[in-house]
């Protein structure tokens, strides 16, 4: 997800990488891919393979194929996944939540940085998923089979999720990510003197034609490559060579305030994905290199926070406003640039 996604529509970078790999035997007959593939991958679906083709994650001999190439003897065929297909990975794992609000319909979730959504390639335990299911029963599945997930951040962003515990508020929250009605604040720190005191960020989004692991922004003629994203964001406070942003998102596409940001110039601090564990502004003292990575210490992982999240209540109607301040290793990061910023000045 981004930073924050309806669960469906895009891949999660932590679970596109899930590859399988199968060399076609000497007396194979040309089959579609698709079909080849179905007889290698347990518990998959042509639909899954389908779309792993459409989102160009099939290879064979290392070329991007579609779903209709015929495999031949000796072609070395890869497949990379949105979502492992072996459903039965998901095991109840007895990790604490802090839950923030709770009724008969739903949870609110503050998120741990570091901790992962739910399983993926190289992260099959320790995810939220995994606690959920071992503290809640019968949670409803998603579209994409994930237990109450309406929506997900990004494993090194903390914050704010919420999660259904019925089949209503699964359908009824769904459509308000869908329609675009919920508020969603994140506070980031960035690169930067962002000169704007405010403003929006309109780009579509989609995955990086070199990097993989990365999204970008898609413009002009190739704007059809990405999906629409806006984010809309806000300075509140200018702490010398980097700042500190409010960002409201309208859309969530995958890692969309970290690829916007970017976009415009002001990289996420620590964000290591894009570049933002670089020094990116500042001077060439060696003082200043020693400051800075002692920030990256106390902030190990970008510096991005899901703080507020409001909805409306799929049984009662009412509009449910959550707050979640940022966590001590993005206070601490932010109290050590405001003091930081200050002598500067003297």
């Amino acid at each position: 997800m981004d930073e924050e996604q309806l669960i469906g529509p895009e891949p999660q970078d932590d679970d596109l990488y899930e590859h399988y790999s199968f060399t076609a035997r000497k007396g194979q007959e040309p089959l579609r891919v698709d079909k080849f593939l179905m007889n290698f991958i347990e518990n998959s679906t042509r639909s899954k393979i389908q779309k792993a083709a459409r989102n160009g994650c099939i290879y064979v001999n290392n070329i991007v194929v579609k779903q209709n190439y015929k495999v031949k003897a000796d072609d070395n065929v890869r497949v990379l996944f949105e979502y492992p297909p072996h459903e039965n990975l998901l095991t109840p794992e007895d990790i604490p939540i802090d839950i923030v609000y709770e009724d008969d319909d739903l949870l609110v979730v503050n998120k741990p940085a570091g901790m992962v959504v739910h399983p993926g390639h190289g992260n099959y335990s320790g995810t939220l998923i995994n606690a959920l299911i071992h503290h809640f029963e019968n949670l409803p599945n998603n579209s994409s089979d994930r237990p109450g997930l309406v929506h997900r951040i990004d494993k090194d962003t903390s914050g704010l999720l919420v999660v259904a515990k019925t089949e209503q508020a699964m359908t009824h929250l769904s459509k308000q990510f869908f329609n675009k009605t919920t508020e969603r604040e994140y506070v980031a720190i960035v690169w930067g003197n962002v000169t704007e005191d405010q403003g929006t960020i309109e780009g579509n989004i989609g995955r990086h034609p070199k990097n993989r692991l990365q999204n970008t922004v898609f413009t002009g003629d190739d704007a059809d490559l990405g999906k629409p994203a806006v984010t809309h964001y806000k300075v509140i406070e200018r702490l010398g060579y980097v700042t500190l942003v409010s960002c409201k998102l309208e859309t969530g596409r995958t890692h969309q305030i970290r690829v916007h940001m970017k976009y415009i110039g002001h990289t996420l601090f620590n964000d290591e994905r894009y570049g933002g564990n670089a020094i990116l502004k500042g001077t060439s003292f060696s003082k200043y290199k020693q400051f800075v990575d002692n920030c990256f210490k106390i902030l190990p992982r970008q510096a991005l926070h899901a703080k507020t999240l409001g909805f409306i209540h799929p049984t009662t109607g009412e509009l449910k406003h959550f707050n979640c301040p940022i966590p001590e290793d993005m206070s601490a990061c932010v109290e050590k640039w405001s003091t930081y910023a200050q002598h500067s000045k003297e």
